[in-house]
């Protein structure tokens, strides 16, 4: 395996299927089967979920709600996609536990660093609901934060694309996808991953992004397990993909 620890970064619009709003069961069981390929090979997956699928904190701000109180409301509905994925991994055989920056003991764990390195070391699947328990930031800087603190190997951000590409493939016809770039390239042509302060916090920390389209069925395994080429990895100038 190309990892032994990885922590995945899903999109809560993937979890909506065709519809774009709410659960799409039937994708959500799909997507659970990717993650346990991984997890019964032996790899330790941590994951953070947004919540678009179910409301964004900015959609409700521009209704006229207070920025911090509409970014609860957007950490209220991660919660409810990881209790989702919980039962969906769940049934197909795979331990998890749901860790939430925000307290609500009855139904989940409060965030615990220690304790769910635990769980990773002991095979199960922890996911990380409401963001980072603090308005103004983003579940992608939350994403950042988590893989720093477990000491992920690499971030997966699971998207609805095939990866990075050097134009907008949907305008130029042209556009190719790029297998590998460096951390500065990527600021260089401005190319929006992730926000800013999420960047930042894997360019520090070393940590490779890695945009990947979760949908495609088998293309995390792909990745993690044999292919060196599907998605596109953002790494450092000194890190091998870089060079491959």
């Amino acid at each position: 395996m190309r990892f032994e620890r990885v922590l995945l970064k899903l999109s809560g619009e993937v979890l909506a299927g065709p519809n774009g709003f709410g659960f799409d069961l039937d994708a959500v069981r799909r997507i659970g089967e990717e993650i346990v390929e991984v997890v019964q090979a032996g790899m330790q997956v941590a994951m953070v979920v947004g919540g678009g699928n179910m409301l964004r904190g900015r959609e409700v701000e521009a209704l006229g709600v207070e920025r911090a109180q509409a970014d609860y409301m957007g950490m209220l509905a991660t919660v409810m996609n990881a209790l989702c994925l919980q039962d969906s991994l769940e049934k197909l055989g795979v331990p998890t536990r749901v860790q939430t920056a925000i307290e609500m003991r009855q139904i989940a764990e409060p965030y615990i660093r220690r304790r769910a390195l635990r769980h990773l070391e002991k095979g199960r699947v922890v996911i990380f609901a409401a963001g980072t328990g603090s308005p103004y930031f983003s579940t992608d800087t939350a994403a950042a934060l988590r893989a720093a603190e477990v000491e992920a190997q690499c971030l997966l951000k699971a998207t609805k694309v095939d990866g990075i590409y050097s134009a907008d493939p949907k305008k130029n016809p042209d556009a190719v996808l790029l297998h590998r770039i460096t951390y500065g390239q990527a600021l260089r042509q401005r190319l929006e991953i992730m926000d800013a302060a999420a960047f930042s916090l894997c360019m520090e920390n070393t940590i490779p992004i890695v945009v990947l389209n979760i949908l495609r069925r088998g293309n995390l395994k792909r990745f993690l397990i044999e292919d060196h080429n599907t998605g596109t990895v953002v790494s450092g100038e000194e890190d091998n993909y870089a060079k491959d």
